[in-house]
């Protein structure tokens, strides 16, 4: 008679991080609509169709979910939205802004105006409720805003925008500009509220730059 062997390492930890990968993605999932605060652990549990004891064995609690989850969702938004505008350090600074503007109308486009941003929602949930989320979302927020403000600071440099623009609060401006207009088009349902957004964050743009 045959004896089946047991599982090899590699086998094991396949299947330790596809199980990860399951609660990550059903609570992703459900936190994107309902929030946080109203997605317990049980909707989880049955979204992914994974057991409480192999919950626990990934994540100690809700909270560390939470925190592996906004940490796969800033890593997504940096990796596909943010990072391939700036990627190259020898592009224009004002083109790489406007990609970006562009890029985050699209994704709006493709989602047909449901969702709205993650991180925005997330933020605007639980800021005043929760410090360690507070603190981590602001963390990405002044990030993406260091971002832009390194763009105009180079742009500046480069004589291609006027010296009157302050990059760090032009760009403070750009981000909360973006967040409302994300949120604006969630509630209306018009993808032309992102356009037209958009449309006169650009021209904002246009008004500091430098005629040749």
């Amino acid at each position: 008679m045959a004896i089946a062997k047991a599982p090899g390492p590699t086998t094991r930890t396949r299947d330790a991080r596809s199980t990860r990968e399951a609660i990550l993605q059903a609570a992703t999932r459900l936190m994107h609509v309902r929030g946080y605060q109203n997605t317990s652990l049980d909707d989880v549990l049955r979204e992914s169709g994974v057991g409480k004891g192999n919950f626990y064995y990934h994540f100690r609690s809700k909270e560390e979910l939470g925190y592996a989850i906004l940490d796969q969702i800033v890593a997504g938004f940096v990796e596909r939205t943010l990072e391939p505008c700036f990627a190259d350090p020898d592009g224009a600074p004002l083109g790489q802004i406007r990609c970006f503007l562009d890029r985050l109308e699209q994704a709006q486009r493709d989602r047909k105006c449901v969702g709205g941003c993650v991180m925005g929602n997330l933020a605007s949930e639980l800021s005043d409720v929760h410090e360690g989320f507070r603190a981590r979302l602001a963390t990405v927020f002044m990030a993406w805003q260091a971002r832009f403000a390194a763009a105009l600071t180079a742009a500046k440099g480069r004589g291609e925008i006027a010296a009157a623009c302050d990059p760090a609060a032009t760009a403070r401006f750009l981000v909360a500009s973006l967040e409302g207009a994300i949120l604006l088009t969630k509630v209306i349902k018009d993808i032309g509220v992102m356009e037209q957004c958009v449309a006169e964050l650009k021209r904002y743009l246009a008004a500091y730059e430098t005629r040749s």
